[in-house]
Protein backbone atom coordinates (compact mmCIF):
# COMPACT_ATOMS: atom_id res chain seq x y z
CA UNK A 1 0.00 0.00 0.00
CA UNK A 2 1.45 3.89 -0.04
CA UNK A 3 1.53 5.79 3.19
CA UNK A 4 2.95 8.98 4.28
CA UNK A 5 5.96 7.86 7.04
CA UNK A 6 9.21 9.57 8.27
CA UNK A 7 12.22 7.92 9.79
CA UNK A 8 13.21 10.89 12.16
CA UNK A 9 10.99 13.67 13.50
CA UNK A 10 11.46 16.95 11.83
CA UNK A 11 9.62 19.79 9.91
CA UNK A 12 7.07 18.63 7.66
CA UNK A 13 9.47 17.46 4.76
CA UNK A 14 10.54 14.37 6.50
CA UNK A 15 7.20 12.79 5.23
CA UNK A 16 7.79 10.25 2.85
CA UNK A 17 5.53 9.16 0.11
CA UNK A 18 6.01 5.36 -0.16
CA UNK A 19 5.12 1.92 -0.73
CA UNK A 20 5.15 -0.10 2.73
CA UNK A 21 3.79 -3.69 3.19
CA UNK A 22 0.43 -3.82 3.43
CA UNK A 23 -0.97 -4.37 7.84
CA UNK A 24 -2.15 -7.41 9.15
CA UNK A 25 -5.35 -7.22 10.68
CA UNK A 26 -4.92 -8.91 14.39
CA UNK A 27 -7.44 -11.46 15.82
CA UNK A 28 -9.42 -8.78 17.26
CA UNK A 29 -9.17 -5.97 15.18
CA UNK A 30 -10.37 -4.85 11.74
CA UNK A 31 -8.90 -3.67 8.19
CA UNK A 32 -9.77 -0.71 6.77
CA UNK A 33 -9.70 1.16 3.25
CA UNK A 34 -9.06 4.64 4.37
CA UNK A 35 -11.08 7.56 2.81
CA UNK A 36 -10.19 10.38 4.77
CA UNK A 37 -7.70 10.84 7.24
CA UNK A 38 -7.99 13.76 9.74
CA UNK A 39 -4.72 15.67 10.69
CA UNK A 40 -4.58 15.95 14.73
CA UNK A 41 -2.47 18.29 16.65
CA UNK A 42 -0.78 15.14 17.72
CA UNK A 43 -0.18 13.93 14.34
CA UNK A 44 1.69 16.99 13.76
CA UNK A 45 3.66 16.73 17.51
CA UNK A 46 4.29 13.31 16.77
CA UNK A 47 6.28 13.78 13.49
CA UNK A 48 7.75 17.19 14.83
CA UNK A 49 9.36 15.59 17.97
CA UNK A 50 8.87 11.77 18.06
CA UNK A 51 11.64 9.55 16.91
CA UNK A 52 10.18 6.98 14.83
CA UNK A 53 10.02 3.35 16.78
CA UNK A 54 10.77 1.78 13.18
CA UNK A 55 11.60 2.66 9.78
CA UNK A 56 8.77 3.95 7.50
CA UNK A 57 6.93 4.68 10.89
CA UNK A 58 3.37 5.80 9.12
CA UNK A 59 2.02 8.38 11.40
CA UNK A 60 -1.56 9.49 12.03
CA UNK A 61 -4.73 9.16 15.05
CA UNK A 62 -7.89 9.27 13.17
CA UNK A 63 -9.10 7.57 9.79
CA UNK A 64 -12.57 6.58 8.00
CA UNK A 65 -13.03 4.16 6.24
CA UNK A 66 -14.64 0.85 4.80
CA UNK A 67 -14.09 -2.45 6.51
CA UNK A 68 -12.67 -5.17 3.82
CA UNK A 69 -11.43 -7.77 6.78
CA UNK A 70 -12.14 -9.40 10.06
CA UNK A 71 -10.58 -10.89 12.84
CA UNK A 72 -11.50 -14.22 14.06
CA UNK A 73 -12.51 -13.12 17.43
CA UNK A 74 -14.82 -9.96 15.89
CA UNK A 75 -18.55 -10.47 15.44
CA UNK A 76 -19.85 -7.04 16.10
CA UNK A 77 -18.13 -5.70 12.88
CA UNK A 78 -18.66 -6.71 9.12
CA UNK A 79 -16.95 -6.17 5.81
CA UNK A 80 -18.14 -2.96 4.14
CA UNK A 81 -19.56 -1.08 7.01
CA UNK A 82 -18.47 2.32 7.17
CA UNK A 83 -16.30 3.15 10.30
CA UNK A 84 -14.19 5.63 11.80
CA UNK A 85 -11.39 5.21 13.96
CA UNK A 86 -8.45 5.94 16.28
CA UNK A 87 -4.70 5.00 17.00
CA UNK A 88 -1.80 6.28 17.84
CA UNK A 89 -0.21 5.69 14.65
CA UNK A 90 -1.31 4.61 11.28
CA UNK A 91 -3.65 6.75 9.58
CA UNK A 92 -1.38 8.39 6.69
CA UNK A 93 -1.98 5.05 4.41
CA UNK A 94 -4.30 3.84 2.06
CA UNK A 95 -5.28 0.26 5.12
CA UNK A 96 -5.39 0.51 8.43
CA UNK A 97 -5.39 -2.33 11.09
CA UNK A 98 -6.77 -1.71 14.48
CA UNK A 99 -8.84 -2.96 16.87
CA UNK A 100 -12.42 -3.33 16.57
CA UNK A 101 -12.77 -1.40 19.79
CA UNK A 102 -11.58 1.47 18.14
CA UNK A 103 -13.72 1.97 15.75
CA UNK A 104 -17.46 3.47 15.66
CA UNK A 105 -19.90 3.01 12.93
CA UNK A 106 -20.38 5.92 10.63
CA UNK A 107 -23.88 6.95 10.45
CA UNK A 108 -25.97 7.12 6.95
CA UNK A 109 -25.58 10.67 5.75
CA UNK A 110 -22.55 11.51 7.19
CA UNK A 111 -19.97 11.88 4.79
CA UNK A 112 -16.39 10.15 4.97
CA UNK A 113 -14.62 13.79 5.46
CA UNK A 114 -16.58 14.95 8.48
CA UNK A 115 -16.87 11.09 10.20
CA UNK A 116 -12.71 11.11 9.95
CA UNK A 117 -12.39 14.71 11.94
CA UNK A 118 -15.03 13.81 14.64
CA UNK A 119 -14.49 11.78 17.32
CA UNK A 120 -11.31 13.52 18.76
CA UNK A 121 -12.31 16.75 18.56
CA UNK A 122 -16.02 16.49 19.64
CA UNK A 123 -15.15 13.13 21.97
CA UNK A 124 -11.75 15.49 23.10
CA UNK A 125 -14.09 19.02 23.29
CA UNK A 126 -16.75 17.12 25.26
CA UNK A 127 -14.72 15.29 27.80
CA UNK A 128 -13.02 18.90 28.68
CA UNK A 129 -16.07 20.45 29.20
CA UNK A 130 -18.08 18.44 30.71
CA UNK A 131 -16.14 15.24 32.44
CA UNK A 132 -13.20 17.17 33.65
CA UNK A 133 -14.95 20.41 32.75
CA UNK A 134 -18.45 20.33 34.81
CA UNK A 135 -20.01 22.68 32.67
CA UNK A 136 -23.51 23.59 33.97
CA UNK A 137 -26.03 25.83 32.53
CA UNK A 138 -25.69 29.26 32.69
CA UNK A 139 -22.21 29.16 33.36
CA UNK A 140 -19.80 31.35 30.95
CA UNK A 141 -16.85 29.20 29.40
CA UNK A 142 -13.55 30.98 27.73
CA UNK A 143 -12.43 28.28 24.77
CA UNK A 144 -8.89 29.20 23.42
CA UNK A 145 -8.27 28.10 19.91
CA UNK A 146 -12.00 28.80 19.08
CA UNK A 147 -10.94 28.11 15.08
CA UNK A 148 -9.51 24.64 15.71
CA UNK A 149 -10.92 21.75 15.76
CA UNK A 150 -11.36 21.50 19.55
CA UNK A 151 -12.44 24.34 19.46
CA UNK A 152 -15.29 24.69 16.85
CA UNK A 153 -16.80 21.27 18.84
CA UNK A 154 -16.65 23.09 22.37
CA UNK A 155 -18.41 26.29 21.28
CA UNK A 156 -21.64 23.93 19.87
CA UNK A 157 -21.72 22.13 22.27
CA UNK A 158 -20.93 24.07 25.09
CA UNK A 159 -23.95 26.46 23.49
CA UNK A 160 -26.13 23.79 22.94
CA UNK A 161 -25.81 22.95 26.73
CA UNK A 162 -26.94 26.77 27.84
CA UNK A 163 -23.56 28.14 28.68
CA UNK A 164 -22.50 31.48 27.71
CA UNK A 165 -19.75 31.11 24.99
CA UNK A 166 -16.27 33.22 24.66
CA UNK A 167 -13.51 31.82 22.54
CA UNK A 168 -9.76 33.43 21.13
CA UNK A 169 -9.53 33.90 17.38
CA UNK A 170 -6.86 34.59 14.90
CA UNK A 171 -8.12 36.87 12.88
CA UNK A 172 -11.45 38.58 12.17
CA UNK A 173 -12.68 36.27 9.14
CA UNK A 174 -13.00 33.47 11.48
CA UNK A 175 -15.65 35.32 13.49
CA UNK A 176 -18.32 34.90 11.52
CA UNK A 177 -18.43 31.26 10.91
CA UNK A 178 -18.04 30.93 14.80
CA UNK A 179 -21.03 33.18 15.06
CA UNK A 180 -22.70 30.75 13.28
CA UNK A 181 -22.05 27.81 15.29
CA UNK A 182 -22.74 29.18 18.41
CA UNK A 183 -20.65 31.95 19.72
CA UNK A 184 -21.43 34.75 21.93
CA UNK A 185 -18.34 36.68 21.74
CA UNK A 186 -14.79 36.34 20.13
CA UNK A 187 -11.74 37.37 21.48
CA UNK A 188 -9.54 38.15 18.50
CA UNK A 189 -5.98 38.01 20.23
CA UNK A 190 -4.00 40.13 17.63
CA UNK A 191 -6.03 43.27 18.65
CA UNK A 192 -7.03 42.88 22.06
CA UNK A 193 -5.50 42.11 25.33
CA UNK A 194 -7.89 38.53 25.91
CA UNK A 195 -7.69 38.99 29.86
CA UNK A 196 -8.76 42.45 29.82
CA UNK A 197 -12.02 41.37 27.63
CA UNK A 198 -12.70 38.66 29.34
CA UNK A 199 -13.16 40.78 32.14
CA UNK A 200 -15.20 43.13 30.00
CA UNK A 201 -17.68 40.83 29.43
CA UNK A 202 -17.96 39.44 32.81
CA UNK A 203 -18.36 42.26 33.95
CA UNK A 204 -14.76 41.62 36.63
CA UNK A 205 -16.08 38.30 37.22
CA UNK A 206 -14.12 36.29 35.34
CA UNK A 207 -15.28 33.06 33.71
CA UNK A 208 -16.51 29.46 35.06
CA UNK A 209 -14.08 26.81 33.23
CA UNK A 210 -11.79 27.50 30.48
CA UNK A 211 -10.75 24.71 27.77
CA UNK A 212 -7.84 25.50 26.64
CA UNK A 213 -5.88 23.17 23.80
CA UNK A 214 -3.03 25.20 23.08
CA UNK A 215 -0.84 24.96 26.42
CA UNK A 216 2.25 26.53 26.77
CA UNK A 217 1.90 29.73 25.63
CA UNK A 218 -1.40 30.46 26.95
CA UNK A 219 -2.21 28.63 30.02
CA UNK A 220 -1.18 31.72 32.15
CA UNK A 221 -3.96 34.19 30.33
CA UNK A 222 -6.16 31.13 30.57
CA UNK A 223 -5.98 30.98 34.74
CA UNK A 224 -5.98 34.85 34.35
CA UNK A 225 -9.14 34.84 32.84
CA UNK A 226 -10.86 32.24 35.44
CA UNK A 227 -13.24 33.86 38.53
CA UNK A 228 -12.17 32.42 41.84
CA UNK A 229 -12.74 28.83 42.34
CA UNK A 230 -12.91 28.90 38.74
CA UNK A 231 -11.94 25.58 36.10
CA UNK A 232 -9.11 25.13 34.07
CA UNK A 233 -8.80 22.16 31.98
CA UNK A 234 -5.88 22.11 29.68
CA UNK A 235 -5.47 19.52 26.81
CA UNK A 236 -2.71 18.63 24.72
CA UNK A 237 0.42 21.46 24.12
CA UNK A 238 -0.34 22.88 20.55
CA UNK A 239 1.87 25.33 21.56
CA UNK A 240 4.82 22.74 21.77
CA UNK A 241 6.87 24.84 24.20
CA UNK A 242 7.83 23.42 27.32
CA UNK A 243 4.15 23.55 30.26
CA UNK A 244 5.81 26.34 32.84
CA UNK A 245 3.60 28.40 34.60
CA UNK A 246 3.00 30.31 38.04
CA UNK A 247 0.28 28.59 39.85
CA UNK A 248 0.43 30.88 43.03
CA UNK A 249 -2.29 32.61 42.33
CA UNK A 250 -4.36 29.79 41.06
CA UNK A 251 -3.54 28.64 44.63
CA UNK A 252 -4.61 32.17 45.54
CA UNK A 253 -7.99 31.62 43.73
CA UNK A 254 -8.58 28.70 44.88
CA UNK A 255 -9.10 27.55 41.43
CA UNK A 256 -8.77 23.97 40.03
CA UNK A 257 -6.52 22.71 36.87
CA UNK A 258 -7.31 19.48 34.92
CA UNK A 259 -5.06 18.12 32.59
CA UNK A 260 -6.94 16.00 29.67
CA UNK A 261 -5.04 12.94 27.49
CA UNK A 262 -7.42 11.42 24.99
CA UNK A 263 -5.44 8.74 23.89
CA UNK A 264 -5.65 7.06 27.36
CA UNK A 265 -10.08 7.86 27.18
CA UNK A 266 -11.20 7.29 23.89
CA UNK A 267 -12.26 3.46 24.47
CA UNK A 268 -13.73 3.67 28.00
CA UNK A 269 -17.13 2.91 27.91
CA UNK A 270 -19.16 6.44 28.68
CA UNK A 271 -17.00 8.34 26.40
CA UNK A 272 -16.91 5.96 23.54
CA UNK A 273 -20.74 6.20 23.64
CA UNK A 274 -20.66 9.69 23.94
CA UNK A 275 -18.57 9.53 20.44
CA UNK A 276 -21.74 7.41 18.83
CA UNK A 277 -23.95 9.59 19.93
CA UNK A 278 -22.29 12.74 18.42
CA UNK A 279 -21.88 10.91 15.11
CA UNK A 280 -25.29 10.57 14.92
CA UNK A 281 -26.03 14.27 15.76
CA UNK A 282 -23.32 15.05 12.73
CA UNK A 283 -25.81 13.14 10.71
CA UNK A 284 -28.71 14.53 11.86
CA UNK A 285 -26.82 18.10 11.06
CA UNK A 286 -27.09 19.38 14.77
CA UNK A 287 -23.32 19.24 14.95
CA UNK A 288 -21.23 20.48 12.20
CA UNK A 289 -17.24 19.15 11.68
CA UNK A 290 -15.58 21.82 9.41
CA UNK A 291 -12.95 20.89 7.24
CA UNK A 292 -10.55 23.77 5.94
CA UNK A 293 -8.94 21.76 3.31
CA UNK A 294 -8.34 18.24 2.31
CA UNK A 295 -4.82 16.80 0.22
CA UNK A 296 -4.13 13.68 -1.19
CA UNK A 297 -2.00 11.63 0.56
CA UNK A 298 1.00 11.93 -1.93
CA UNK A 299 1.10 15.21 -0.42
CA UNK A 300 1.29 14.56 3.12
CA UNK A 301 4.30 16.88 3.68
CA UNK A 302 2.37 19.38 2.19
CA UNK A 303 -0.80 18.66 4.21
CA UNK A 304 1.50 19.49 7.33
CA UNK A 305 2.85 22.31 6.28
CA UNK A 306 -0.51 23.87 5.72
CA UNK A 307 -1.57 22.94 8.66
CA UNK A 308 0.70 24.01 11.28
CA UNK A 309 1.58 27.30 9.13
CA UNK A 310 -1.59 28.57 8.65
CA UNK A 311 -4.42 29.78 10.99
CA UNK A 312 -6.90 27.11 9.90
CA UNK A 313 -10.68 26.78 10.83
CA UNK A 314 -11.60 22.83 11.75
CA UNK A 315 -9.43 19.96 10.46
CA UNK A 316 -7.13 19.67 7.65
CA UNK A 317 -8.12 16.18 6.21
CA UNK A 318 -6.36 13.75 3.51
CA UNK A 319 -8.14 12.03 1.56
CA UNK A 320 -5.71 8.75 -0.41
CA UNK A 321 -7.99 8.36 -3.14
CA UNK A 322 -7.71 12.48 -3.90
Amino acid sequence: MKAAVYDRPGSPDVLRYVDVPDPVCASDGVLIRIEAAAIEGGDLINRASTPAPHPDYVVGYSAAGKIIAIGENVSDRHVGQRVTSFDLAGSHAELRAVAASRTWLVPEGLDMVAAAALPIAFGTAHHCLFARGSLKRGETVLIQAGAGGVGLAAIQLAQQAGATVLATVSGSERIEPLLGLGLDHAIDHHLTDIVARVMYLTEGRGVDLVVDPVGATTLQNSLAALRPEGRLVFVGNAGGSQLSIDLWPALQANQSLFGVFMGTQLEKPDVYDTVSGMLDRAAGGTLKMIVDRTFPLMAAAEAHAYAEGNSILGRVVIVPAG
